[in-house]
């Protein structure tokens, strides 16, 4: 979300950091550019994509550090594994976070 972001900016103290994780069409809007400069912050984008960051994420969720729930948009039994997976390769549903549950 754009105004997400923007507020994220807006609120790192000195030195602070802003990682954006994944990826998102929209520009991302620094207001009071002087102020971030100055301050010495820093925006990073971070793709996420590597079998080393789903074994990170999943140490950050199991530490109580992130929670992952809200972007998870689908919970789907193991009996349509199957079907789930030909949602997410044909993209019907916007199926990009799905949790195989037991």
């Amino acid at each position: 979300m754009p105004a997400a972001r923007t507020q994220a900016a807006a609120a790192l103290g000195a030195g602070g950091i802003l990682v954006l994780a994944g990826l998102a069409p929209e520009s991302i809007v620094v207001h009071g550019s002087t102020g971030f400069s100055f301050r010495g912050n820093q925006i990073r984008g971070h793709h996420g994509s590597g079998f080393e960051h789903v074994e990170q994420l999943i140490g950050l969720a199991c530490a109580g550090r992130i929670d992952l729930a809200p972007s998870v948009a689908a919970h789907i039994p193991p009996a349509e594994a199957v079907d789930a997976v030909t949602r997410l390769e044909k993209r019907i549903g916007g199926p990009i976070r799905s949790v195989l549950t037991s």
